[in-house]
């Protein structure tokens, strides 16, 4: 057309024909597996000498992950014009959790980066492996009560309404429970999208509202409550309280702002209320295992343990004994609960079809009297 271009800018990625579609709830984030194995690599090769840049370049181009492939291309250049590690990532804080940009920071003060990736991606890969542990345990559960789920549906939708028939051409009046069954049956018309549509929208809010500190508030109390689960659930945050706060404090992180990161890893509302009022505590110039033991959710073993560590100055030795002593009590609890359910929800599986199935013969059995 004859003309000439005045400026020229690339367009940024994933934007125009190149943008990516992802639909909502399928998209697949950045788990702890794919930190884990970051930190891990990331650790290799500044321990090898490779420069940092050459390092992000690496990741990002080999990392599986496309979510945190796009992120480390994006650290990489805030780093190239003069960021710091630790502050680059720190834009990112929903995708990197607060222990590993404080523990990146810490080394880079330090000289030890490559130490404190490496404790990063420890800490990590033992807590992929024990979610993966819980997750294990609790896929048969799931399985189980999915079936239940389906098998009630079936028999209200498809052989209630067959037995219906049969019971209206005999007359007479029907037993209670399949009164019920019928009645559950016809209302399914209507119920059932309603169930599916609360379901989904349920779901859709739990994602988007689970980490507000009102329904954490709420929520969070009630899990410790729990019979059986609620002990499972209190070993868990614990042996990660323990856990991270070892790491902090051997990376060199000050108490003060270590107890604060550990509070907001927990993954419990109640022990990060509990590590807030030790840590005004400390900051009053008191010491950790007090405030602890006026706490009901820290254990005495726990308590007695952390007090040893201050007096003996061996502090991180104590909470990897303490983190390690509970990581084995999650695990030996989830297969002890694995044994024992499996038992209960076939039992469970059997009551409720088999309940169904007899609420439908009961009027059968009055065939006699009904023809009389």
């Amino acid at each position: 057309m004859g003309l000439s271009p005045v400026s020229i800018e690339a367009a940024p990625d994933g934007t125009g024909l190149s943008t990516e579609i992802t639909i909502p709830g399928f998209s697949k984030g950045i788990g702890l597996k794919d930190l884990a194995i970051m930190s891990r690599q990331m650790s290799t090769m500044a321990s090898a000498g490779l420069s940092l840049m050459k390092t992000l370049t690496i990741l990002a181009d080999q990392t599986e992950s496309k979510p945190l492939a796009k992120i480390l291309g994006t650290v990489r250049d805030d780093v190239e014009i003069g960021s710091s590690l630790s502050d680059a990532m720190r834009k990112h804080h929903k995708d990197f959790p607060p222990i590993m940009i404080n523990m990146v920071k810490a080394g880079e003060t330090g000289g030890f980066l490559d130490k404190a990736l490496d404790t990063v991606a420890t800490n990590f890969e033992k807590e992929a492996a024990l979610k993966n542990s819980i997750k294990s345990a609790m896929t048969y559960p799931v399985v189980v009560v999915g079936m239940v789920v389906l098998a009630v549906a079936g028999m209200l939708i498809f052989i209630v309404p067959v037995f219906k028939d049969m019971f209206e051409g005999m007359g007479g009046t029907l037993p209670l429970p399949t009164q019920i069954l019928v009645t559950l049956s016809e209302q399914m018309i209507w119920l059932g999208p309603l169930i599916l549509v609360l379901a989904i929208a349920g779901t859709a809010w739990w994602k988007s509202h689970k980490n507000d500190e009102s329904v954490r508030k709420f929520l969070d109390p009630l899990k410790l409550k729990m019979p059986v689960f609620g002990l499972l659930m209190k070993k868990l945050a614990v042996a990660r309280f323990s856990r991270n706060f070892a790491d902090m404090i051997g990376a060199g992180v000050p108490i003060l702002q270590s107890l604060q990161i550990v509070g907001e890893t927990s993954g419990n509302y109640v022990i990060e209320e509990a590590l807030k009022k030790v840590s005004d505590s400390v900051r009053q110039g008191k010491s950790i295992a007090g405030p602890m033991a006026e706490e009901d959710v820290f254990p005495p073993m726990v308590v007695q343990m952390v007090a040893v560590g201050e007096d003996s100055g061996a502090m991180q030795q104590m909470l990897e004994k303490i983190a390690e002593f509970y990581d084995q009590e999650v695990q030996t609890m989830t297969d002890s609960l694995t044994s024992l359910i499996e038992p209960l929800l076939i039992a469970f599986l059997g009551i409720v079809v088999g309940g169904m199935i007899v609420a439908l013969y009961l009027p059968v059995f009055n065939i006699a009297t009904l023809m009389q």
